[in-house]
């Protein structure tokens, strides 16, 4: 079945949201003290979040689930978790389901959709800052403590913050020329293509810490300096590289901490 024939809507019933946290298991292989449990799915789903399903004929192969949250009066959504089974990566499935997580919440006049991101991760930076327009000007330290995940490959749960401002110039924008507005990139931090690897032997990952640790002295030295990532650059051997410069958009929400 192409990609195009992929049907996504909204999960709808116990047995899709079941779905949904097998899926979670089989992308991360969280161990099951750790999984999101199906309880959640349904409180996000009845409390204005979002469960977004992508679906192969009856077979989900993807999802997105987010909660609500408010900040300074304003409310917006927590982009929690977004999972694409294996087989079906690499043909912009995901960025599908953010753009169906951005239409519903523009219908309901929301401006704002905020995710967690790994920054090691150059594919998924790329999606977000290049594929998608988010920026990010917060970074937390080991977010989740060391996670059973081997993704993680039990390095601190280190998290950019993308912020995605739905009705931006920048988001605008790139929807309509397929580009991001021009900046001026002040600072550029790199990520190596062989991180992956790095991360997965134990033998070589005081490596990836050794990068996750430079990587997160220039983020905090800059975001403090007034800074975002506003680019981001991928060359033909993978090695990435995040572009940093000053927004110049307002959009912001009170009390960011």
């Amino acid at each position: 079945m192409s990609a195009d024939s992929i049907v996504l809507r909204r999960c709808q019933g116990l047995d899709e949201l079941r779905a949904c946290v097998a899926l979670q298991k089989e992308v991360w292989n969280f161990t099951d003290a750790e999984l999101v449990p199906l309880r959640m799915f349904v409180v996000a789903d009845k409390v204005g979040g979002q469960v977004m399903g992508a679906f192969d004929g009856k077979e989900m192969v993807g999802f997105a689930l987010s909660v609500p949250g408010t900040r300074s009066g304003h409310v917006y959504l927590h982009s929690h978790m977004l999972a694409v089974r294996k087989d079906h990566r690499n043909g912009g499935l995901g960025r599908r389901l953010k753009m169906l997580q951005r239409e519903e919440a523009l219908v309901r006049g929301i401006e704002l959709i905020e995710w967690t991101f790994d920054p090691l991760e150059i594919k998924n930076a790329y999606l977000n800052i290049e594929k998608l327009g988010a920026i990010a000007r917060r970074y937390t330290i080991n977010q989740y403590g060391i996670t059973s995940s081997p993704l993680q490959g039990g390095l601190p749960s280190d998290r950019l913050i993308a912020e995605w401002w739905l009705k931006s110039k920048r988001v605008e924008s790139l929807l309509a020329t397929g580009e991001t507005p021009a900046s001026v990139s002040e600072l550029r931090i790199a990520v190596p293509a062989q991180i992956y690897d790095w991360k997965a032997a134990p033998e070589t990952r005081r490596q990836a810490q050794q990068v996750q640790e430079r990587n997160r002295e220039q983020f905090l030295r800059s975001f403090s300096q007034g800074l975002a990532v506003l680019g981001y650059e991928r060359d033909p051997e993978g090695n990435g590289k995040y572009l940093l410069g000053r927004w110049d958009e307002k959009w912001s929400y009170a009390s960011e901490g």
